[in-house]
């Protein structure tokens, strides 16, 4: 009788407690600055606060009443001109993309087209006044709601995920139409449930995350501007990924799996990532056959990965039979494993790669995948 046994596996995938760091893109702002007699403003500062992104840049004015600033982060901006502590103007909206982004503050031009405004009909002049008061509501509540962030984010990195949750939630009182604020709220909830001691706490410290991150992905999804964003599928990933991450917390494997499946079509470039955490809950679940084939999609969207070729090969040996005293694992075992060493001889894995080879009477063939010498 052939005997079938499966090799005790316990894999730690390290799973990031927020949206995975990215090589980040950034663009160019310049400009200059000058007065109503059309001086340049000396020493005056331009300050750039991003209205999704929370990122803010104040940028000094030098004596020709320029500005210049490398390395912003594109998005939508508030921009205002300061001087000696007063504001002089703003303008709300502007887009920043990956090059270089022009915007010029002429006080001597923007009080002539004031004047100029003062010719328009009472609906206009109605209309104008509510979009400015609308424009300057919306740069409030950013300004609250990016304090928030910064708050929580700073609770959060102390491990006071407690009053992370109260601070986020907060937020989503003041305005809840943005995704951000529900995705941090959701990580918030998932990185303190570990913390709990009550299993039905943790429990639902992990479906309280799973709700909200589905809500911020419907939010995402149905945002118009959203979808314009250059970034757009890579947050959705993260999103994914991190809801992904929930899922296996509370055993829904299939969720799961088709969260980390949808995070590598929304970006393939980072696909290898979600894919292996893929591979690791299907490992840590007994699925072998589809942890196997998690670990080929791993291999083939990034062949120098060489943990997915050591953990497709932990899953190939799980399939293993017992012939006499001999085990013999399936075809393709020991080349995982030699494949592993050839990539990181002295990594992590190498002895325990070492000691899989060895049990199934397979050598260590550190050049692997070369074309050996021709015998003459």
């Amino acid at each position: 009788m052939t005997k079938y046994f499966i090799l005790p596996l316990l894999l730690v995938v390290a799973v990031a407690l927020a949206p995975l760091a990215l090589a980040q893109t950034t663009g160019t702002v310049k400009g200059i600055c000058r007065d109503f007699e059309g001086k340049p403003i000396a020493q005056g500062e331009v300050v750039w606060s991003g209205t999704e992104s929370g990122h803010t840049y104040k940028l000094k004015t030098n004596n020709k009443g320029e500005y210049f600033s490398l390395g912003i982060v594109p998005g939508k901006y508030n921009v205002t001109l300061n001087k000696d502590g007063k504001e002089l103007f703003h303008f709300h909206g502007v887009n920043v993309g990956l090059d270089e982004t022009s915007l010029d503050f002429d006080l001597k031009k923007e009080q002539t087209s004031q004047a100029a405004g003062q010719g328009l009909t009472p609906e206009q002049a109605k209309a104008r006044a509510e979009q400015a008061a609308k424009a300057e509501n919306e740069k409030k509540t950013v300004g609250t709601l990016n304090d928030k962030l910064r708050a929580s984010a700073a609770a959060s990195d102390a491990g006071d995920f407690e009053t992370a949750i109260s601070t986020l939630t907060e937020a989503t009182q003041i305005d809840g139409t943005r995704d951000l604020i529900w995705f941090k709220l959701a990580d918030a909830y998932r990185m303190s449930a570990p913390k709990q001691t009550d299993p039905a706490e943790k429990q639902k410290r992990y479906e309280m995350a799973i709700t909200n991150y589905l809500k911020a992905i419907e939010m995402r999804g149905a945002s118009e501007a959203a979808q314009k964003e250059a970034d757009n599928n890579s947050k959705l990933a993260a999103y994914y990924n991190n809801l992904a991450d929930a899922y296996s917390k509370t055993n829904k494997v299939d969720d799961a799996v088709a969260s980390y499946n949808k995070a590598a079509q929304l970006e393939p470039t980072h696909a290898a990532t979600y894919l292996f955490n893929e591979g690791a809950i299907l490992t840590n679940s007994g699925k072998v056959d589809d942890a196997i084939a998690a670990f080929d999609k791993v291999i083939a969207a990034d062949p120098t990965k060489a943990d997915a070729y050591y953990w497709k090969g932990v899953n190939m040996i799980g399939k293993a039979t017992l012939k006499g005293d001999k085990m013999v694992a399936p075809e393709g075992t020991a080349e995982a494993f030699q494949k592993y060493l050839e990539l990181q001889p002295e990594g992590k894995l190498a002895q325990p790669a070492k000691d899989m080879l060895a049990s199934i009477g397979a050598t260590v063939e550190t050049g692997f995948g070369k074309k050996k010498p021709v015998k003459k």
